[in-house]
Order: structure tokens, then sequence, then C-alpha cells
């Protein structure tokens, strides 16, 4: 899979840009505020029909416009395909091949990218709402299903919650609705768990090598799911929902004087360990590093393996913010294997000679030239 082409209309900065793509490595060049991390953030805006950088869609609307757009192609299984959302005041648009999406759902995956920037160094030391954002927009893209149950609990979620509060404030008494919402949360709770499950199992198989390449063979990396509901059995769906039933019958009681969920996915986390040590917790910046990068090389195989092709990598400032070591390491595992877009204010803190014929954009006020390749 790979991104051909890309065009802005009135998105940030740009008032019209266009770009052709090489298949291996895309270099976005020049100085802070001129536009490449906006170009960067176009190709995520088109993979994934949202910003990584702000939750406030109108932001990325041209000052003075009322409608931005992205548009490009993409190669896919031996096919071309073209892709496109539209932004306004009204909200957002997704057209796959020409046919407009009626769920943003059911557009997401068509087009998969990984995004690794210096905040995403932040994936080991960070809240556990950072880790639970990473799981699911990592398999948001990669499962649809999984997708339509995020959704649809969350959507739950939000009722319920706001029951709790009106019976915590004695607004209301009849706990039947509360029963119903608690069924379906569960329902959609426990396919999201058995998902979840699977996934963590499947990183950490994949990042534990790579750890162990990139310390020399001194650390062990494990990944787990840390999950606040006692679960038996990870694969059993049923099981799991039987497991929420009674974790929300024994906190009924709590969860009502509280008024909010106090079980569930929404509540989770990640817990990685070098050499039998929580990372997040007593290790080194190093060893957090390590494992962040880890985790990031990981997740490109493991797209591999769950879609059958290689996602975008996408790569916004972060070389700056590794060693000579850990470059190394990344521009290694991406060589002659993944499209990758980079974007730095200059290469010379990028280990150029690991580079194999970039093409190279030069980014200033809002334009885009093309320089080599």
């Amino acid at each position: 899979m790979f991104l051909k082409e890309i065009q802005l209309s009135n998105y940030r900065n740009y008032e019209s840009a266009q770009a052709t793509f090489s298949e291996g490595i895309n270099v976005f060049i020049g100085e802070n505020a001129q536009g490449k991390t906006s170009l960067m953030e176009a190709v995520y805006v088109l993979a994934m029909a949202r910003s990584h950088r702000t939750a406030n869609d109108k932001e990325l609307i041209r000052w003075d416009q009322d409608v931005a757009r992205v548009s490009g192609r993409i190669q896919k299984k031996g096919s071309s395909f073209p892709l496109e959302i539209s932004i306004s005041n009204k909200g957002k648009k997704a057209k796959f091949n020409h046919l407009e999406q009626k769920k943003l759902s059911a557009y997401i995956g068509n087009l998969n990218v990984i995004l690794f920037a210096p905040e995403d160094l932040s994936l080991v030391k960070g809240s556990p709402l950072v880790r639970r954002k990473f799981i699911d927009m990592e398999m948001g893209q990669m499962s649809p299903i999984y997708l339509h149950h995020l959704v649809q609990y969350q959507r739950i979620l939000k009722q319920r919650n706001h029951y709790l509060k009106q019976l915590a404030f004695q607004k209301k008494q009849d706990l039947t609705f509360l029963e119903v919402l608690t069924e379906q949360l569960a329902e959609h709770g426990a396919a999201i768990l058995a998902e979840r499950f699977l996934f963590v199992e499947k990183l950490g198989n994949w990042a534990a090598p790579i750890h162990d390449e990139i310390s020399k063979q001194k650390e062990v990396l494990e990944i787990e799911y840390h999950c606040g509901l006692s679960i038996t059995d990870h694969q059993d769906k049923e099981k799991i929902y039987l497991d929420f039933l009674q974790a929300f019958e024994k906190g009924q009681k709590r969860e009502i004087e509280q008024g909010v969920t106090l079980f569930g996915p929404h509540r989770d986390d990640l817990k990685f360990s070098v050499n039998g040590r929580n990372v997040q917790t007593f290790g080194s910046q190093g060893q957090q590093r390590t494992t962040a990068l880890s985790v990031k090389l990981a997740e490109i195989d493991l797209m591999k393996e769950m879609t059958g092709e290689y996602p975008l990598l996408l790569l916004d400032d972060v070389l700056s913010e590794l060693d000579d070591e850990r470059q190394t390491h990344l521009l290694k595992a991406i060589q002659s294997k993944v499209q990758t877009f980079l974007t730095t204010t200059s290469l010379d803190g990028v280990k150029q000679s690991m580079l194999e014929t970039p093409r190279v954009f030069r980014i200033v006020d809002g334009h885009v030239e093309m320089e080599s390749e």
C-alpha cells in the first residue's frame, strides 16, 4: 500500500498544493511554521478522517474560507483508488473511489498509517489515556468490527454515566434502564476486550525481538494488557461478558454513589516491563524511548500481518529526538519495506547514509516544491 499523490485546497496555510510521492522515503524539509507538519498532517487526515494535532476540525480550514479539501490516490492490492476528505463548518464528508461514505467508520481503514512524533515517546511514561488512544487508533484502522464496537461502547457509556449521575442526585430511581444500559455496555465491552487482548499479545510478539536487537540482547521487553476486571479467558467473549455483568452487579452501589462507570475498557491500561521491571516507573529515559521505538516498529509488521499490506509510516520531526543508534535501527527497519514520510528542518541531524534515494520536498510558506530524488 502506498500513497501516490496528494492535493490540498484551502487546508491550513495552503491555498492550493499538490505532490507526487515516491514509494520509498519522502522528506518534507523547511523552517518552522512554513507548512511541512501541516502537509504531514494532511496525509494523516486523508487516512484517519481526523487530525492528530487538534480536535477542532475548523482549525484545518484556511483563514476566511468555508471548505478545506484533502484528496489523493492510493495504490492498494494491485489497484488504484481515489480518496477525499472535505471539511466545512457543517462537518466532514469522506469519499472512497468517488463514493461518499455515510459513516466515517466505513471510510477509515482504506489507507493505513502509523504516526511517530516526539509526543509518541511519551507512550510509555504518559497517562493511561495516551495508551488507550494508541490502541484504539491502531485497531480502528485494522478492524472495522472493533471500530463499530468502540463507537457503540462510547455512545452507551455516555448514556450510562449520565443516568448514573441522575441516580446519584436522586433525579431517577428506576434501576431497570440502568440494567439495560449495563447489558449493552457489557456486550460491546466484551468484544472490545477480546480484540484488545489479542492485539496486545501479537504486538508483544513483534516488539520483543526488536527491543532485544536494539538493546544488544541486554533487555527483554514484555507488554501486558492491564484490565480492571478479573478475566480468566481472554478470548471467550461470552465469558468476558459474564465477568462484566458480575463486576457491575458487585459495584453498582459504588457506581451510583460516584455517578460514573467504574469498570471497562475506558479505564484499562498497557503495562511495559523490561527485564521484569515496570519500565514506566523504574525505566531510564533511554529504556522508555527504546520501548516506544520497539512498539512503533512492531506496529508496521503487525499491521501487515492483520491487513495483508504494509501501512504508511509518518515520522513527524522524530529523528531529531533519537540518538544515532536508535535512528539507525529505525531507518534500517523501514528501508525498502514501507512508504515513509519524514519532516525535518534540516537533514544535518539525519543519518543520510541510511536514506536510499529519498524524494525531497522543500516547503516554504505553504508552497511545495520537489528538490531532488
